[in-house]
């Protein structure tokens, strides 16, 4: 069978409740196959992603997603691109982890702002055992405004993920970022294989898994074809796929590699989110950080290429996000509309 007719667009479209299960996905893609969807033409590969995307989702509902910093500052990791690291230079307010009510705050602005998921973010290594318990209540007045939830707390074992799923967790995000090969290059303090273990163990507690990287970090297209095979490959697909774009933030090494400079091209960061959509075609890929930088037509692509989800709200964990009214206004020029809460439930 050759990749395009592997890939083909041309079978009719379903509807949500019809999706094919992860069984029927693909989870033995090669390096090579994922790299030669990057070399496509653009046209053809933006087409052929919009077709994969219309056969799994409505095209014009994109799910908003707000974030919330429930505690920042002072992590132990060595993370080139972040502010929070504190091994870095980045001028950061260091703020205590939020108390529960003060969350609820936060996402019932954020539901009246329109989001439907929110993702609570802790600049920690690991979670550990003492913070579970207010882990556990945070998740459960979340879910009693009436929103989906979604957490990324670092490294996890088995006996937390079982707990955070009892709570009632929807998501779990912990990014792989970059490919194995690349990952020495932007993070020392813990493995590849570190993160996939955390992976595993919110898999089998049965939490919906949040995974994807960033672009834009002095990778090459083989290393961001890498990631995408990191995460095709697993034995089930994450549920959702942020693709981030590099923040540069002074003080990060990040930053002071490229002076700030943009790190990748937007028409190849597009071309990350159609290869992600069709090597995991069932999966929500969300458009995430650096957003704010992006103009209004390199959005659009990215949403005909199959991203359908987006951090919505004036900013993101340390970083700026794009403005609720311009967001608005393209939602409305596109013809978009907002994915229920609970729609892939």
């Amino acid at each position: 069978m050759t990749l395009q007719t592997q890939i083909s667009p041309s079978a009719p479209a379903t509807h949500s409740a019809d999706r094919i299960s992860d069984a029927d996905l693909r989870h033995d893609w090669t390096k090579d196959e994922i790299l030669a969807l990057f070399d496509l033409p653009f046209m053809e590969l933006v087409f052929r992603a919009a077709a994969v995307h219309r056969e799994h989702f409505d095209p014009n509902v994109i799910q908003r997603s707000s974030l919330v910093n429930i505690k920042s500052g002072k992590c132990p990791e060595d993370c080139k691109y972040c502010s929070q690291s504190a091994r870095n230079k980045a001028k950061l307010r260091v703020e205590p982890l939020m108390e529960v009510e003060d969350v609820v705050v936060c996402a019932e602005k954020a539901k009246a702002n329109g989001a439907t998921r929110l993702c609570m973010g802790a600049a920690w290594r690991s979670l550990k055992d003492q913070d579970l318990p207010k882990m556990v209540a945070m998740i459960k007045a979340v879910r009693g405004v009436g929103m989906q939830t979604c957490m990324t707390l670092g490294m996890v074992t088995h006996e937390q993920a079982d707990a955070l799923r009892e709570a009632g967790l929807d998501y779990y995000n912990h990014n792989v970022d970059t490919s194995r090969e690349y990952y020495p290059e932007v993070i020392t303090s813990r493995t590849y294989d570190d993160r996939l273990k955390t992976l595993a163990a919110v898999r089998d507690a049965g939490i919906k898994v949040c995974s994807g990287g960033i672009v834009g970090m002095g990778e090459s297209r083989e290393d961001r074809a890498g990631m995408l095979h990191t995460l095709a490959t697993l034995p089930t697909h994450p549920d959702s796929v942020p693709i981030n774009m590099l923040v540069p933030i002074a003080g990060t090494p990040a930053y002071e590699a490229g002076q700030g400079a943009p790190g990748v091209d937007p028409l190849e960061f597009v071309r990350t989110i159609a290869v992600a959509r069709l090597t995991m075609p069932a999966s929500i890929v969300r458009l995430s950080a650096g957003r704010h930088a992006m103009d209004d037509s390199t959005q659009a692509l990215a949403f005909l290429a199959g991203a359908n989800s987006m951090f919505y709200g004036e900013e993101l964990l340390t970083t700026e996000n794009s403005a609720m009214n311009r967001d608005n206004a393209l939602f409305d020029r596109l013809g978009l509309k907002g994915m229920a809460p609970n729609a892939r439930d």
